[in-house]
């Protein structure tokens, strides 16, 4: 089940700048809010309880109610600054405590990095944390000056785009690490 809800919510984000911009004829803010904040809510009930988690489905479920009170068309632009201040907190406080993010899915194919391959993930996850940061700066900034089709295409498509360049460029540069290790 919380496979399941976890990728609810990860459709409902890819899919949420074209739901904002093609359903703005025909849903209203309030029903977009109603939907996300079912799925945060699952995801609060059945998460797992790792530190932060309960936090951000409650900042989430915040901005879902905000939303549904509000019932505004440009509050529903904030969504994936949201969601990139999520993204850039998990990563950025994996770098102050714990384990960075990056190793942890490291060390699932193999469990015993190197120092240098430790030092390489902590760089990885510096780098995920400014893309992060700059994506939310972005949305942000086109949501605030920006018409909706700018920031439908941006966040919709482009900065997917861009994750997916960092991620296989990533990919390539750990290619050659490893070879020349």
């Amino acid at each position: 089940m919380n496979r399941l809800i976890g990728i609810g919510l990860v459709l409902a984000g890819a899919l949420y700048p074209f739901a904002v911009y093609f359903g703005r004829g025909h849903f209203a803010p309030w029903q977009l809010a109603l939907l996300l904040g079912a799925l945060w809510a699952c995801r609060a009930l059945t998460a797992e309880r790792r530190p932060g988690s309960l936090g951000m489905a409650f900042v989430a479920l915040a901005f879902c109610l905000l939303l549904g009170i509000f019932d505004s068309p440009q509050f529903l632009r904030w969504y994936p600054v949201l969601i990139s201040a999520f993204m850039l907190t998990v990563f950025g406080l994996s770098l102050i405590r714990g384990m960075p993010v990056i190793e942890r899915l490291a060390r699932l194919t193999d469990p015993q990095l190197s120092p240098a391959a430790i030092r390489y993930t902590r760089q990885v996850t510096r780098i995920w944390c400014v893309f992060f940061l700059v994506n939310g700066a972005v949305a942000a900034a086109l949501t605030l000056w920006a018409p909706l089709s700018w920031w439908a295409l941006y966040t919709g498509l482009i900065a997917y785009g861009l994750m997916g360049a960092l991620f296989a460029g990533e990919w390539v540069v750990r290619q050659r690490v490893r070879g020349g290790a």
